[in-house]
């Protein structure tokens, strides 16, 4: 069942990315990004309080279990430190470049959480999926290689090094994900509303800072546009699905961030039908290898 989730959180992240490149065009990004984390708010807070007032069943997958300890909020406050960050270094990265080139970069994530899931949580892989994990990189590797061909420099673009400083950060969050809900027992539902709730805050106290003075909104303009609460929509379904995978015991953290990553599927059919870009053929060759990636990944799984 966990791999089942983790394809649909793959699929929808996919969608999450088309509505965050369309939202981003010609905007600014700390506003965009602000009202991404408001809304996802929105979805989790009336969850939170009518879990508290008994509305909602303890047997529901919605249920919210009422935490005041301390320690969990720490670790919760944390958790969306590291996602905030990420966020905002992907965020830039993928408004200035081609979403066929700044998704294969973070779909990379994968390989970076595989080393950690094997050298700190001491995850085994068996045949099939050392043998998807393998495709899997070989074919990330083969569509970060035909992003060249964009003519993006790594030396001069300070956009890709944003993405990879995303990626990087994004890859030390899903470490941290399985730490918290499988090594520290915390309930799922709580860390993915709480954490977005911090994220409020944390982005109102940026966007202050970063935005709201004149200076900078005259320089960078905002305008609202109906895909920004679709950002959310989509990401807090993905996280779900994400976070309801992790539960399970058998849940291995590098297979479903692989997984995950496939989604990159859908951003480049996005980036062929409505955003024209380049060299979709040459990379549809490399996306087919991510596809048997997928399946070997499958077949280990079942």
């Amino acid at each position: 069942m966990w791999i089942i989730l983790a394809f649909t959180s793959a699929m929808l992240l996919g969608v999450y990315d088309v509505f965050k490149k369309v939202s981003l065009k010609d905007n600014a990004v700390i506003p965009v990004l602000l009202l991404n984390t408001f809304f996802c708010s929105c979805i989790f807070l009336p969850l939170v309080f009518l879990s508290k007032w008994g509305m909602i069943s303890e047997e529901s997958p919605v249920f919210i279990p009422w935490t005041t300890d301390m320690i969990t909020h720490v670790l919760i406050i944390l958790k969306s430190f590291i996602v905030l960050m990420s966020w905002i270094c992907a965020y830039y990265g993928l408004k200035h470049l081609p979403i066929t080139i700044a998704s294969p970069i973070n779909a990379t994530r994968p390989i970076l959480v595989l080393l950690g899931a094997i050298f700190v949580f001491g995850e085994q892989l068996n045949g099939w999926q050392w043998a998807g994990v393998i495709v899997s990189i070989f074919a990330f590797t083969l569509i970060s290689i035909s992003g060249k061909k964009e003519g993006i420099s790594i030396k001069h673009s300070i956009w890709l090094w944003l993405i990879i400083a995303g990626t990087l950060i994004g890859a030390v969050s899903g470490l941290y994900d399985k730490y918290l809900v499988n090594t520290c027992g915390l309930d799922k539902m709580v860390v993915q509303s709480w954490y977005n709730m911090y994220q409020v805050l944390m982005m109102g106290v940026i966007c202050l800072v970063l935005w709201a003075p004149k200076k900078h909104r005259e320089k960078h303009p905002f305008h609202w546009c109906w895909q920004i609460p679709m950002i959310s929509i989509f990401l807090s379904v993905a996280d779900f699905c994400y976070f309801y995978a992790l539960s399970y015991p058998d849940a291995l953290i590098s297979v479903i961030s692989l997984v995950r990553r496939s989604g990159v599927i859908v951003g480049f059919i996005a980036g062929w039908l409505f955003f024209k870009e380049q060299n979709i053929k040459q990379k549809s060759i490399d996306l087919l290898f991510v596809v048997i990636a997928m399946i070997l990944l499958w077949m280990g799984s079942k």
